[in-house]
């Protein structure tokens, strides 16, 4: 074996264009290494970060919750009032009825209700609390005011339960608590004041038709009255049923005189004192029978058959115009009675509480996420700055 020492040196060429090669190469090696190495690095500290952020800078939220549903007590008409019948008239919660609470909840007007009376811009803008968390200026727009507000007031609807759950964030335990008291005392309020609005309409809409129709009744029995002043008789068909019976008796009177004087002219002369009475008898029969006609069905404007035919229209109006009337009236204390046992009640299942205990923020979870999401994406680039180098190689 020939010692080391003894071994001819290795020849390497140390010209100038070698070297340079080389120095291009080992940067074109590093060049790559050193940007997954800055990346790398921007990523920890982006992570310490976050951790001191979340672990010593962010402000303490408190958060307070209710648990609330709106029922609506149903009493049928014919139902007594007992126990059971109350216990057994609420209906279920209505999820129309939950999802209307919730976008007034939610709304700008609510918003404004809220700032007047709890002076919320003065709380979230804060200066006193970190600058990621608070508002970040007093004055600011109504609409990023409402945007700032929708981060911190949640009103979730349980499909499950059917409760409404409000949860309301603030700085200091007692500001979460009187928001969450306000929200759910304004939607009490604004739930109550709606069906006692809606009641109302219907009640008034029901009394406007009452009113209308109690003129018509009044205008079709004055009708009746102006007829009859202007005939001077309080009932033509009782007239015309009067005439009748006479021109009937009067019939029956002609008959039986012309039976009579038949019987008389088998034994006397048609001359004779008897059968000559019975013929005056029999004429004035007849003319009376033709006067009681005639003003029954006469050609001048007093004919009764007209009278009593226009009388009766007159009358049928009036009839059915107090039917109606009195189908309104029904109408209307049917309304009254549902306006009064129809009651949407908003019930608490869970007061707002008063937080001990800063829910708000998360840190040791928004910190974990937050370090995972950011090697995720760090990973993610690095694997994607591979492969294009990859295919430019």
């Amino acid at each position: 074996m020939i010692p080391l020492q003894f071994l001819p040196p290795a020849q390497t060429d140390s010209s100038p264009k070698a070297l340079s090669t080389t120095f291009a190469s080992s940067k074109t090696v590093l060049k790559p290494f050193r940007g997954k190495t800055y990346a790398f690095w921007s990523a920890i500290l982006l992570c310490m970060l976050a951790a001191v952020y979340w672990g010593a800078i962010a402000s303490d939220r408190y958060v307070s919750e209710s648990h609330i549903v709106i029922q609506q007590t149903q009493m049928p008409a014919t139902q007594t009032m007992n126990l059971s019948s109350l216990l057994g008239g609420t209906s279920a919660p209505n999820r129309t009825d939950q999802m209307l609470l919730r976008d007034y909840l939610l709304s700008i007007d609510m918003l404004e209700k809220l700032d007047k009376k709890l002076s919320l811009r003065e709380h979230y803008s804060d200066r006193r609390r970190d600058p990621i968390s608070r508002m970040w200026y007093k004055d600011l727009s109504t609409e990023w005011f409402y945007w700032y507000y929708l981060l911190r007031t949640t009103v979730e609807f349980d499909e499950y339960a059917g409760v409404l759950v409000i949860r309301a964030q603030a700085f200091t335990p007692e500001q979460a608590h009187a928001i969450t008291s306000m929200l759910v005392e304004e939607g009490e309020r604004y739930m109550n004041g709606m069906a006692q609005r809606l009641a109302q309409e219907q009640v008034g809409f029901i009394e406007k038709q009452v009113e209308q129709v109690y003129e018509r009744v009044m205008s079709a029995r004055l009708a009746v009255v102006a007829y009859q002043n202007k005939l001077n008789l309080v009932s033509p068909e009782g007239t015309a049923e009067y005439l009748v019976g006479i021109v009937n008796t009067l019939e029956g009177q002609l008959a039986s005189l012309n039976t009579q004087r038949n019987a008389a002219l088998g034994y006397l002369n048609p001359k004779s004192p008897t059968v000559m009475d019975f013929d005056l008898q029999i004429a004035a029969v007849k003319t009376q029978i033709g006067k009681e006609q005639a003003r029954l069905t006469s050609s001048n404007r007093q004919m009764l058959n007209v009278t009593v035919e226009e009388f009766q229209r007159l009358k049928m109006n009036a009839e059915f115009a107090q039917e109606v009337y009195k189908s309104a009236l029904a109408s209307l204390e049917q309304v009254r009675l549902d306006a009064r046992r129809t009651i949407k009640m908003v019930s608490i299942i869970q007061s707002p509480t008063s937080p001990q205990y800063a829910l708000e923020p998360r840190r040791i979870y928004n910190t974990v996420v937050f370090v995972l999401l950011t090697l995720g994406i760090f990973g993610i680039v690095s694997l994607i700055r591979a492969i294009l180098r990859d295919h430019q190689e």
